[in-house]
């Protein structure tokens, strides 16, 4: 049940309606409170008709909503209309809109690592020259051999802000912990949280409830259900971040041929069942540069709202991910033709509502 307050409520109408709720629920349930798109909401696990007329007589209450899926705050039903998050605006960099109605698509591309100086603002500026709208980078690392590569850390996030001052592009890069939440938010516009950290519920609160508010980039586990995602943003949401943008980038399969299997049926199953924008990662998902082009154009065409995709100037010798990785030259032709299959599925979608 989803309770959605009047913004001229009163302390003691607000105080009224909590004392109710204390009474019908159940103490094993949480009362959670959080803002979505200005307005305070109050959520509780509560499916009574008499209890839901009860809540409707307070004074308080503007609107009472139950919502079937187990998720309710990403869920369409609560929210009917596409959600738009405007990115970096307060890095003094050029403002990016992903989700709503946005076209030209949103293309987020840089490397996977963080390697040095060198590599991260030759990748930038070659991303930029592409036509690309934001930087990905990472700073932080979590590798499946404790052996590998984890990052440069801290200065990697100082790289990736001198990258964005360089570039005017915002920047997106990973977080791996709750404690570090704060400290990756100052230098980041997106905050990413990964495939292997989907369900680290700490870390999810820890992003929704971060002052900064940045937008989280909640990335598809590696054998995720739809409605596990889902409920992993929600998390984020009900911590009171409304900024989430999912990010599909293939799930784990018994087939070597490439990385994981990438998933674009979820792409409009989502549209339909959450107002969060959607965006697919076709470079971890295939494993495979020579795949990312095609399965980019089929990204778009499957109503995703963006790519994020792995640039390198010498991908063959990037410290992470090389095998996948494609060159600033390549990224300008999946840039064009992102942009061209987004205008011919609007001009597509206008013909069939004429008709």
């Amino acid at each position: 049940m989803i309770i959605t307050i009047r913004s001229q409520a009163d302390s003691t109408e607000r105080s009224q309606l909590i004392a109710l709720l204390g009474r019908i629920i159940d103490s094993n349930h949480p009362i959670t409170t959080t803002k979505i798109a200005g307005r305070e909401v109050i959520v509780i696990e509560h499916k009574s008709l008499e209890a839901q007329a009860a809540i409707e007589q307070q004074p308080a209450v503007e609107r009472v909503m139950q919502v079937k899926t187990a998720y309710k705050l990403v869920s369409r039903a609560f929210q009917a209309e596409n959600t738009s998050i405007i990115v970096g605006t307060e890095h003094n960099c050029t403002p990016v809109t992903v989700g709503g109605a946005s076209v030209p698509p949103v293309i987020i591309a840089g490397p996977c690592a963080v390697e040095n100086r060198e590599q991260l603002l030759s990748t930038a500026q070659g991303v930029a020259d592409a036509g690309a709208h934001i930087l990905r980078g990472g700073a932080f690392k979590p590798r499946t051999s404790p052996y590998q590569f984890q990052g440069l850390g801290v200065e990697g996030l100082h790289l990736l802000a001198e990258a964005r001052q360089l570039t005017g592009l915002p920047v997106i890069t990973e977080v791996m912990e709750p404690e570090l939440v704060g400290i990756v938010a100052e230098h980041a516009d997106i905050l990413q949280i990964g495939s292997r950290n989907m369900q680290n519920f700490p870390l999810l609160r820890a992003a929704g409830r971060d002052s900064h508010k940045r937008p989280v980039m909640l990335k598809r586990g590696l054998s995720a259900t739809i409605d596990e995602w889902l409920l992993a943003a929600e998390y984020i949401v009900a911590a009171g971040n409304p900024n989430v943008i999912l990010c599909e980038r293939g799930i784990r399969s018994y087939d070597s041929q490439t990385r994981n299997v990438l998933d674009l049926s979820c792409v409009p199953l989502l549209h339909e069942l959450t107002h969060l924008p959607v965006i697919v990662d076709p470079s971890h998902a295939t494993g495979r540069r020579e795949l990312v082009p095609t399965m980019s154009r089929a990204s778009i065409a499957a109503g995703a709202e963006g790519l994020i995709i792995e640039v390198h100037p010498d991908p063959n010798s990037a410290m992470c991910d090389g095998r996948q990785s494609i060159t600033p030259q390549q990224l300008q032709k999946i840039v064009r033709d992102a942009r061209v299959m987004a205008e011919v599925m609007q001009e597509e979608d206008e013909i069939t509502r004429v008709a």
